[in-house]
């Protein structure tokens, strides 16, 4: 396969214990990373948070960070404000942002997650 084409579908799942602090343990797979893209691009990853799993509150540079959500639902928590998300959501973590994302639901929250880096 060619090298510019993943399938986060088939690749392997590590995981990421307590992700920024959060509770419990995330499936994790580093699909990309900077040295490959061309364009200020920083990494692309797929995730699964199990129920009651949570990527912690925390906060990025000047950057933006982008999840997609493709299964599941779970609690979104920007800048203190919590939002109830699911499949189709595209979350936008803006610079300097905080923010923090955790499965409510009974079933797996599977995302999507890239960051971008201010040119």
């Amino acid at each position: 396969m060619a090298e510019q084409i993943r399938n986060f579908m088939t690749a392997p799942l590590g995981t990421f214990p307590n992700c920024h602090d959060g509770k419990g343990v995330l499936d994790f797979t580093e699909l990309f990373t900077a040295e490959d893209f061309k364009v200020p691009v920083r990494f692309f990853h797929h995730t699964i948070l199990p129920p009651n799993t949570s990527i912690g509150m925390h906060k990025h540079g000047d950057d933006q960070e982008f999840y997609i959500v493709l299964k599941g639902s779970g609690i979104m928590n920007l800048d203190g404000k919590e939002y109830a998300v699911g499949p189709g959501d595209v979350i936008v973590n803006k610079p300097f942002g905080e923010h923090g994302l955790f499965n409510n639901g009974k079933e797996h929250l599977e995302l999507l997650v890239f960051e971008v880096a201010n040119p």
